[in-house]
């Protein structure tokens, strides 16, 4: 990976640019909508021409962030955005930006990359990845604090969205100190965050719950129930319309479990594909390593894949790794 830009270099990237596409990974969670949201509305506020694009749009949990009125989801018949500055945030390949977004990026003449995940291999001309960080919402907000960049209630929000979502409201162990004093500083600045942690945790439609019953009534244990899974069918999906979103944080209850380990949810998706969502509570075991065999990446304690389908052989190829893997910390 090539050694990190200044953030001085990326700030003077900013501000030289006039028409900015900023931009996240396929599937946004509440890290990369609010770190989009939070720099695309500070950028605007700094009188540039602001692109915010996500190719699959805002999830429906998240469409009361401030800005996400203004996400462009592109397709194939979006013109040229005629952009000098393209900024991926929380992406950790290029390519997971989605193909037709990054189509549209090929066109800039720069590519800041910021990110979290210590797999990014810096396919920017300008990098910033911060594996200590737990959120690149985080990144974001010393980025614009350090360099005085505008900092409102509604870019507030979006950050600190971002930064509660991928610390799972600030219990997973990524949380540092300086992600309540971030926290700390927002609330002191006048914003409610109880307004919004209501509305991002204490607001799921019925879809949701219907997918936790599923996945309470169809868990699977194995290694002396060190390992909990669960497989999230297509047919249950149709059945109760599920929208992009709905499952945003659902592994967290299977993490809940005391002998649990390690948590797997494996979710078909379009083209025959499964998704493989995976953490782990024990620091000695690599989930980003297990995925990585299997074409995925991300953190250590939570990463992901695409395999091959069928979901039920995609699963039992996976979890004989893991399981292999949960024997050697005995």
């Amino acid at each position: 990976m090539p050694a990190n830009s200044t953030t001085a270099e990326i700030v003077a990237a900013m501000r030289s640019a006039q028409r900015i596409a900023i931009v996240a990974h396929v599937r946004p969670d509440g890290d990369a909508v609010g770190s989009v949201l939070g720099l695309a509305l500070s950028l605007r506020a700094l009188g540039k021409d602001v692109i915010a694009m996500l190719e699959d749009g805002v999830p429906s949990n998240l469409a009361f962030l401030p800005g996400t009125d203004t996400v462009l989801q592109p397709d194939a018949a979006t013109p040229p955005l005629g952009i000098d500055l393209a900024i991926a945030l929380d992406t950790a390949t290029h390519e997971r930006v989605g193909e037709t977004t990054k189509a549209l990026l090929d066109a800039a003449p720069v590519l800041v990359n910021i990110d979290h995940h210590p797999t990014n291999p810096g396919y920017g001309t300008l990098n910033l990845i911060v594996p200590t960080e737990p959120a690149t919402g985080q990144i974001i907000y010393n980025l614009l604090t350090e360099h005085g960049l505008p900092m409102d209630d509604a870019v507030r929000q979006n950050l600190f969205i971002a930064i509660s979502t991928d610390t799972g409201s600030f219990q997973f162990s990524c949380t540092t100190a300086r992600s309540h004093r971030i926290a700390a500083e927002m609330m002191e600045a006048g914003l409610d965050t109880a307004r919004l942690s209501q509305l991002v945790y204490q607001s799921y439609p019925v879809r949701r719950l219907e997918l936790m019953r599923d996945m309470l009534n169809h868990m699977q244990f194995r290694a002396e129930g060190r390992i909990v899974s669960w497989q999230l069918k297509q047919e249950l999906m149709d059945s109760i319309s599920m929208e992009p979103g709905d499952t945003e944080g659902l592994i967290d209850t299977l993490r809940m479990i005391d002998s649990v380990v390690s948590c797997v949810i494996f979710e078909d998706v379009a083209g025959g594909k499964v998704r493989v969502s995976a953490r782990s509570k024990d620091s000695r075991l690599d989930v980003s390593a297990i995925c990585g065999q299997f074409g995925g990446g991300g953190h250590r304690m939570a990463s992901g894949a695409r395999m091959k389908g069928p979901i039920g052989e995609a699963a039992e190829k996976f979890l004989q790794v893991l399981e292999h893997e949960v024997r050697r910390i005995d």
